[in-house]
C-alpha cells in the first residue's frame, strides 16, 4: 500500500519571488524595514541627546536644525521618536514572542488531545481573552507598579489565547488530512506528528497572525505609555508624547504630529506587510479577492 504523499513545501526563493510580486508586501516591507532601521541607528546615533534639556530651544518649529522641532524641555522630538520606536518595536516584539511561544503549544496540544482537555485549554483561553491588555496592565501595575517591563507582560498575556485559537484552529483542520492519518499508522504518536507536520504547515497561518499583533502590540504599548503605565520618564515613548502634547495642540501642533504619525506609519506598514503575505503564503485566499 502506499502511504498519501505529504504536501509539498515551496522552496524559500519561490516564496520571496511571490512576496515581492506583491505591492502590498513591497510597500510594508519598505515602510516596517525603514522604521525599524530608525530604530536600530537609535542605539549608535541620534541627532541629539534627548536627557539634555534647552529651555531656551523649548517649543521650537521644525527646522534644519531640528527636523521635527522641540518640545517644552528643548528636546529634539526626531531624536525621541527615533528613541521611541526603539522602545515600541522591542516591547511589541518580545509581548508576541510570549504570546506565540505560550499560545501555540497551548493550541496545539489542544487539538492534538481533544474532549476534555481542549475543552479545558480553550475555556482557561476565553478567560485570559475577557481581560484587555489595558485592564491586565492596571492590574499588574497595580501589584508591581508601571514600566515598560509590566506592558509586556500584559500584552503578552493578551496575546496567548489569540495564538492559541489560531494554532487550535488550523491544527483540527489538519488532523483529518490523509497525509496526518498515514503518519499515525505508520506508528507515530501525536506529539510527534504536532512537531512534524502539524506545526510546519500551519506556521504559515502563524506568521500572518504574528505581523497583525505585532501592529496591534505597537497600538496596545502607544495606549498604556498614554495613560502612563507604559515606559516611564525621561525614556521617550511616542504614547508617552502624544499624553504630553495634548495640552499644547494649539500652540505647538508639531508636538503631537509627528508621534503619532510615527505610530500610524508603523502599524500601517505591518499591516501591509501581513495583507501581502497571507497573499503569498494562502493561495486560496488570493484567489479570492
Amino acid at each position: 500500500m502506499t502511504l498519501p504523499a505529504l504536501p509539498r513545501a515551496e522552496s524559500l526563493g519561490s516564496v520571496i519571488a511571490k512576496a515581492f510580486a506583491s505591492r502590498s508586501f513591497i510597500v510594508g516591507f519598505a515602510i516596517t524595514g525603514a522604521i525599524a532601521a530608525i530604530a536600530v541607528l537609535s542605539f549608535f546615533w541620534t541627532p541629539y541627546d534627548i536627557t539634555r534639556l534647552v529651555i531656551a530651544d523649548k517649543m521650537q518649529t521644525p527646522s534644519a536644525a531640528h527636523w521635527f522641532g522641540t518640545d517644552h524641555f528643548g528636546r529634539d522630538i526626531f531624536s525621541m521618536v527615533m528613541i521611541g520606536a526603539r522602545n515600541s518595536i522591542a516591547v511589541a516584539l518580545v509581548a508576541v514572542g510570549i504570546g506565540m511561544g505560550i499560545g501555540v503549544p497551548l493550541g496545539a496540544f489542544a487539538a492534538a488531545r481533544g474532549g476534555l482537555i481542549d475543552d479545558i485549554v480553550m475555556r482557561l483561553n476565553d478567560v485570559v481573552f475577557a481581560f484587555p491588555a489595558l485592564l491586565s496592565a492596571i492590574m499588574i501595575t497595580a501589584i508591581f507598579g508601571p514600566g515598560a517591563i509590566n506592558a509586556i507582560i500584559a500584552i503578552g498575556i493578551f496575546n496567548i489565547p489569540v495564538f492559541a485559537r489560531v494554532a487550535r484552529a488550523g491544527a483540527l483542520a489538519l488532523w483529518p488530512r490523509e497525509f496526518i492519518l498515514a503518519a499515525r499508522a505508520a506508528g507515530k504518536g501525536r506529539t510527534l506528528i504536532t512537531i512534524e507536520h502539524i506545526l510546519p504547515n500551519i506556521a504559515s497561518a502563524l506568521l500572518v497572525q504574528g505581523t497583525i499583533q505585532f501592529a496591534l502590540g505597537i497600538l496596545a504599548e502607544a495606549g498604556l505609555s498614554y495613560v502612563g503605565l507604559g515606559a516611564q520618564p525621561p525614556m521617550p515613548s511616542w504614547g508617552r508624547m502624544l499624553f504630553d502634547a495634548q495640552t499644547r495642540m494649539i500652540m505647538a501642533p508639531h508636538l503631537a504630529l509627528f508621534p503619532g504619525l510615527a505610530i500610524v506609519f508603523t502599524v500601517l506598514g505591518l499591516n501591509l506587510l501581513g495583507d501581502g503575505l497571507s497573499d503569498v503564503l494562502d493561495p486560496k485566499l488570493r484567489r479570492a479577492r
